[in-house]
């Protein structure tokens, strides 16, 4: 089954956030997924300080151009920096870096791109954040909705001026949040909105990637794998992504500290296989979640 993957942050020890990324380590990393079974992927740059983004989004737009890598990197998924800062919203992303939405400086990061930032993903309560997304819409970039503590009304707002997706629907939340009134029952209820989940076996239990599927119908839904750098990795303590993280041998990756997942382990072949042991799906359903659908989003 072919796999289309929208959210990568690194693998095999390889951060694409981070200021000490090589173009052959960038190499080496999309290799060894592509071997792995990924056959095409948008590798992502999380919050960042505004020096990275310009190191990092054009290494990467360079580096994509190479003849093995060209067929395979379908763009650069900026997640964020225009997130909210808010704990727990914010998940594993560095507050400080956060942005209220700037048409500015998201047009001065697609430059450094060389145009390759095909997925924005913002928070949809921020100020002028629909303004940010009628721009991004109308310049090729399809813009998602998540690590945010927006109102149903944001989403609505949000997607009427463009936004496809929630980013990770369920996750980059507060823990403690309001029974009926909160982000994840909102994204639930945006039926404009697609949905992006990660089913690695621990960001979503098993009854609610059912909850989604059921309340999105199959067309809206699209698998993530949020791989982090430590995807492919053995058990152990790492720092990635600003986290002390600890990765068990479950393949859960967390911040103890924060209380919060700091990506996943897996990739999409893992997702893929997780996602069909469930029985949701039946096979042309979960080629579209893994394939169809993801590619129809940055279409």
């Amino acid at each position: 089954m072919k796999l289309v993957d929208l959210q990568v942050n690194g693998y095999m020890g390889v951060d694409f956030s981070s200021p000490l990324l090589s173009e052959s380590d960038f190499v080496f990393a999309c290799k060894k997924l592509i071997k792995h079974g990924v056959n095409a992927f948008l590798p992502t740059i999380i919050t960042s300080s505004e020096k990275l983004y310009e190191r990092n989004l054009s290494l990467i737009a360079k580096a994509s151009e190479k003849p093995e890598l060209k067929k395979h990197i379908l763009g650069i998924h900026a997640e964020g920096p225009f997130i909210s800062k808010v704990p727990g919203t914010v998940g594993a992303h560095n507050p400080k870096w956060t942005r209220k939405p700037d048409i500015e400086f998201l047009k001065k990061m697609q430059d450094l791109a060389k145009g390759k930032i095909r997925i924005l993903t913002i928070a949809a309560e921020l100020p002028d954040a629909d303004k940010l997304c009628k721009y991004a819409a109308k310049n090729g970039i399809s813009v998602f909705l998540g690590h945010q503590d927006a109102q149903l009304a944001d989403l609505e707002r949000l997607a009427d001026a463009g936004a496809k997706a929630i980013t990770h629907l369920g996750n980059g939340m507060q823990n403690m949040v309001n029974r009926h009134n909160n982000i994840l029952q909102y994204g639930l209820a945006c039926d404009k909105l697609s949905a992006t989940i990660i089913t690695d076996g621990h960001h979503l239990p098993a009854h609610l990637i059912k909850t989604i599927i059921k309340a999105k119908g199959i067309n809206k839904i699209a698998v993530i794998s949020d791989a982090s750098p430590i995807a492919g990795m053995k058990p152990g303590k790492f720092n990635i992504l600003g986290n002390d993280a600890i990765l068990e041998k479950n393949g859960l990756l967390h911040n103890p500290q924060k209380k919060c997942l700091v990506g996943s382990s897996a990739t999409m072949v893992e997702c893929c296989k997780y996602l069909d042991s469930l029985s949701l799906l039946t096979k042309s359903e979960l080629n579209k979640a893994v394939y169809n659908n993801p590619l129809k989003l940055i279409s």
